[in-house]
């Protein structure tokens, strides 16, 4: 389902999604196509949803209109010792 569809269907709420579809664009990943996980009901759920998620399952207000993750990479590793 494309986002533009979730956020018409669902206005002004927040919701669990898996990542179906996406692009990258410096550095940032666009996401595009989703699958609708679970409605949640107000924002003190939606933050321990989000903090839960795991993989390609983000938690967005569809008052967004896009959804764009910004991809950052590691800095070092702790613990490796040579």
């Amino acid at each position: 389902m494309k986002w533009e569809e979730v956020r018409r269907l669902y206005p002004d709420q927040y919701v669990k999604l898996n990542i179906l579809n996406f692009h990258m664009k410096n550095n940032k990943k666009i996401v595009t196509d989703v699958a609708l996980i679970d409605i949640i009901k107000d924002s003190k759920t939606a933050t321990k949803e989000l903090l839960r998620t795991r993989d390609d399952v983000i938690v967005y207000h569809t008052g967004t209109e896009e959804i764009v993750i910004e991809m950052r990479n590691p800095i070092g590793l702790r613990g490796i010792r040579l």
